[in-house]
């Protein structure tokens, strides 16, 4: 990044220069100085655009190789999560209510309660989302 602010500093100078000597010989009175600033401003936009397309090339290898990671498949029981956990997981993830929960799986609603609080513990999460997206990230609902 040094590298291309000092690319930037002296095209920066050297453009000055350049203008300033335009000036003097040739267009002293023919063009207003609001043609000069504009000039300027186009001629570092273009150039501020092109530094920052190179210093953001290389970030994108980065971000594609990240992105093509594949998720950790993690067995239920090596969490120490049980069968019974994982149907109330799959039901979170489906955006059941907890009352809704324990109607669909004939449990009372304190019982749905604990399965929820004992999944975030095991999971180390401690809202719903986020236990879905580990969820997710470990294989354990689709």
């Amino acid at each position: 990044m040094n590298r291309s602010v000092y690319i930037y500093a002296v095209s920066m100078a050297i453009l000055l220069i350049v203008l300033k000597t335009i000036e003097y010989k040739y267009l002293i009175y023919d063009i207003k100085i609001e043609y000069y600033v504009a000039i300027i401003a186009a001629l570092f936009t273009v150039l501020g655009l092109w530094i920052g397309w190179k210093i953001t090339g290389k970030n994108r290898a980065v971000v594609q190789t990240q992105a093509v990671m594949a998720p950790a498949l993690v067995p239920a029981s090596d969490l120490g999560i049980s069968p019974r956990e994982v149907e109330v997981l799959k039901l979170i993830a489906a955006g059941h209510s907890n009352q809704e929960i324990a109607d669909t799986l004939f449990l009372s609603l304190n019982t749905v309660k604990k399965h929820t609080s004992s999944i975030f513990r095991k999971l180390e999460t401690e809202r719903r989302t986020q236990a879905i997206e580990k969820a997710r990230r470990f294989g354990l609902i689709d």
